[in-house]
């Protein structure tokens, strides 16, 4: 095995970054594939990570930092699945990006010189790899403090300089919103701040193993209850969700899908340092957000489908999916939660497609209202095929992952209703019953945009489907959700090796 392997899958993109940085006069354009070729190298030691995790093994590295605070990292059946496919969605956006930035630069700043079409160019990849490194810190990270600063690390950074420099809409307007990613980002990590500091003055430490001996402990449920806050306004649960269609739909296209990832891996946070370690005391709030979660999914659709600008769209859509993992953890169940899991890797696959199809509609045509678009299927036949794929990957449709990770966890969620209260198997039928939504607004959606007679504004030449680096990464993550929606037992004996042993 290689030596330091998590830390290098953690620390090699900000070597990029950081490479990029200092070269950039000279590096130039090639600085997106300088991200894309690292990620892909960080992504073949996670897969050499999750074959020896599959084979039994835990790897285990300590940093130590602090006599409290350390950035010791650990694979497990958990965390290996989870940061592998978030790595995978960087790849892919990475390469999507190479093209799509240089058009929003175009678009944005007009004709400039060459050196100020560079600079813009390669501080958006020099910012870029700190989305790898935030995601791999979280998931592997088994101290509190050190998780925090990841969240944090993907909050200040990133999200708010690639929002107010690459983002849509005028100058004021792409500050306003990148200020308010910035606001709710803080907000909510200062939230999971307090319940981290209320645990330390419990037991005298910050690592997640130790969270387990504040079960019955009579502070529990208010640190339980900041960090759920914390977590939620990431999740933008209903009512904490009010920052996502403006952050989600203003964001570029590249990194929308990625603000989906930073939004899904909060559900991840719920299971390691709150459900897994504090389980019994968990279970009093398991009704409540099943039944905040129904409300969030119902709410989302029906937002999503009232929306006409095809990248509000996307974003509405995602405070309606991420609520299906938060209901599937919620039930408290290992098939729910390990389900749940599932759903969330596979709607970041699928939101990571939708998102940049979306974008790829704005690239090739400069319109994101959808009612001035109609029959651009024959032009555009892969950004199509592209569209319709992410439909079904958010419908949870087979073949896709989506549609397995839905099966598993809904029944987790009836076998907690079968046996619990009463609200809760109505909240589970009700849950199913809203699938229908996201069928409708997501299918009809692609009813607008590529069939029917071809709009007469859209009949020039230059309508085509745009460069193979933006098609191709996505109709791979495509494959890879249906390589899991045929074969989902590697993932799921994963998540069960964690999960199992616990609950």
């Amino acid at each position: 095995m290689i030596p330091y392997i998590l830390f290098q899958i953690t620390a090699v993109p900000i070597i990029a970054s950081v490479f990029i940085f200092l070269t950039r006069p000279r590096l130039g354009e090639k600085a997106g594939w300088i991200v894309g070729i690292t990620l892909l190298y960080t992504t073949a030691l996670l897969c050499m990570v999750g074959i020896r995790v599959y084979q039994g093994t835990i790897i285990y590295e300590e940093y130590p930092l602090a006599p409290a605070v350390n950035f010791n990292l650990l694979a497990d059946g958990l965390s290996i699945p989870v940061a592998l496919i978030m790595n995978l969605c960087c790849v892919v956006l990475a390469f999507y990006s190479i093209h799509y930035v240089g058009h929003r630069i175009e678009v944005i700043y007009g004709e400039v010189d060459k050196e100020t079409w560079l600079m813009y160019y390669t501080r958006f990849f020099f910012l870029f790899p700190f989305f790898s490194t935030g995601f791999m810190g979280i998931a592997f990270s088994t101290n509190l403090i050190a998780m925090y600063f990841f969240m944090e690390l993907l909050t200040i950074i990133p999200l708010y300089f690639i929002m107010a420099q690459f983002g849509y809409s005028d100058f004021i307007e792409r500050y306003k919103v990148a200020l308010m990613c910035l606001f709710w980002g803080i907000a909510g990590a200062t939230l999971f701040l307090i319940g981290i500091l209320l645990a330390y003055t419990q037991i005298d430490s910050f690592e997640i193993s130790e969270l387990r001996t504040l079960s019955g402990n009579p502070v529990i449920t208010w640190i339980i209850l900041c960090m759920l806050l914390g977590l939620f306004s990431k999740l933008a649960i209903f009512p904490l969700h009010v920052w996502m269609p403006w952050v989600h739909a203003e964001h570029p296209t590249c990194i929308a899908g990625l603000l989906a990832v930073y939004a899904n891996i909060a559900a991840y946070v719920m299971v390691r340092v709150l459900i897994l370690p504090l389980y019994n005391d968990f279970k009093v709030f398991g009704i409540p957000i099943m039944v905040l979660a129904l409300v969030t999914m119902v709410y989302g659709s029906l937002l999503a489908m009232a929306q006409n600008d095809v990248k509000r769209f996307a974003a509405c859509s995602t405070i309606s999916q991420i609520s299906y993992s938060v209901l599937g953890l919620s039930a408290l169940t290992i098939w729910s939660i390990e389900g749940g899991l599932f759903f969330f890797l596979s709607h970041i696959m699928g939101k990571a497609i939708l998102f940049s199809t979306a974008g790829i509609l704005v690239y090739v045509t400069g319109i994101r209202d959808m009612r001035e678009m109609g029959g651009l299927a024959s032009r555009m036949p892969i950004t199509a095929t592209l569209w319709i794929m992410g439909a079904m990957m958010l419908s949870g449709l087979p073949p896709f992952s989506t549609f397995a990770a839905e099966w598993i966890m809904f029944t987790g969620i009836f076998m907690f209703g079968a046996h619990g209260p009463s609200i809760a198997l109505i909240v589970a039928i009700l849950g199913v019953s809203a699938v229908g939504l996201t069928i409708a607004y997501t299918f009809w959606s692609a009813k607008r945009i590529f069939f029917g007679p071809l709009k007469p504004n859209l009949s020039n030449d230059e309508i085509r489907d745009p460069p193979l680096t933006m098609c191709v990464p996505l109709l791979l993550l495509a494959v890879v959700s249906i390589i899991l929606g045929l074969y989902p037992k590697p993932i799921m004996d994963l998540f069960h090796f964690v999960i199992g042993g616990v609950i």
